[in-house]
């Protein structure tokens, strides 16, 4: 018997920022697609990827902009592409010895073979340093470490499952767990009734993402301002003393992150507390309950204990 993969492994981003970078974008490219071919929902819950047993998906898309139902995954285990339909036609290319413009080049071609047009509004990266860039003429990144884009993956499958489980104490509206390709985060949202007016000069991404109060709990691989993994949490707007409120476990602490705040565990200090799912567990519900106290939401009226929310569980009965 193979024994099971180790919880948190070690993902220093130096070990692979080249390649985060190239797969950054590739997952851009296949993001605004997913963009252009779903129905829009609220808080831009239409865009963001979802986990599978071998990478991550964009789900089924299509018929609302005139395609037949395609989806596009990426398999991170023999690390390719796959755009396929429902009449099963699928077409594939390596993920590896592609640049950013050679991946774009073969993602619109295997789309044009399985007969499926989308056009994309911005073809240049969101939010990134070449942004003024379009993705067609990305020959620069092109670095893809097999081994590492696969433990990217089951870094990311690890830390849904415990976000997942994290969710299932919140009975209010709330985010699905999913993978954002313009922050390359992973994250799940909850959500108090109350509206936010954001300011004339916030850009449409904001504006929607924000339109009501949040508390979001995620984790990211790090990046140029922040350089390492670290699991987070932030309360939006953010009110008036959260960061008095301690978070656990310990070396958990609030940094501040342009005007506002946010609640970091470094990923390093949870690999080696003696249980580093619990450890997690306990910097998320800590995060939570600051900005929920301070926000004043009604905590007790929201939760949901093991997930159930029938005042009365019965034992569950087998089928």
């Amino acid at each position: 018997m193979v024994d099971a993969m180790e919880l948190f492994p070690s993902m220093p981003l130096a070990a692979w920022q080249d390649t985060k970078a190239t797969l950054h974008r590739y997952v851009q490219v296949v993001g605004k697609i997913r963009l252009a071919a779903s129905s829009r929902r609220n808080h831009w819950w239409n865009v963001p990827f979802h986990l599978t047993g071998r990478g991550i998906t964009t789900r089924p898309m299509g018929l609302v902009d005139g395609n037949q139902i395609f989806t596009i995954d990426f398999d991170f285990v023999d690390h390719q592409l796959i755009a396929s339909t429902t009449d099963g036609t699928a077409m594939s290319f390596p993920l590896y010895g592609q640049s950013v413009a050679s991946f774009y080049r073969d993602l619109l071609a295997a789309l044009d073979a399985l007969r499926v047009r989308v056009t994309i509004a911005n073809a240049r990266p969101f939010d990134l340093p070449d942004a003024n860039r379009p993705f067609r003429d990305d020959t620069e990144h092109s670095a893809y470490d097999p081994a590492m884009v696969t433990r990217y993956w089951q870094v990311l499958s690890q830390v849904n499952l415990v976000l997942e489980e994290f969710a299932a104490r919140f009975s209010g509206k709330a985010s699905p767990v999913h993978h954002f390709w313009h922050t390359f985060d992973i994250a799940h949202t909850r959500f108090s009734e109350r509206h936010v007016d954001q300011p004339a000069q916030a850009d449409p991404v904001t504006r929607e993402a924000y339109s009501r109060e949040v508390i979001s709990f995620g984790f990211w691989f790090g990046d140029d301002a922040f350089p390492e993994p670290a699991f987070y949490s932030y309360t939006a707007p953010e009110p008036p003393g959260l960061t008095g409120e301690p978070l656990h476990p310990a070396g958990a602490e609030w940094i501040t992150q342009r005007d506002s705040h946010l609640a970091v565990l470094h990923y390093e200090r949870a690999r080696a507390e003696p249980d580093p799912r619990g450890a997690v567990l306990a910097f998320y519900e800590s995060a939570y309950q600051a900005g929920a106290r301070h926000a004043d939401w009604d905590i007790a009226r929201l939760a949901c204990p093991g997930g159930i929310t029938d005042p009365q569980p019965s034992s569950p009965t087998p089928p």
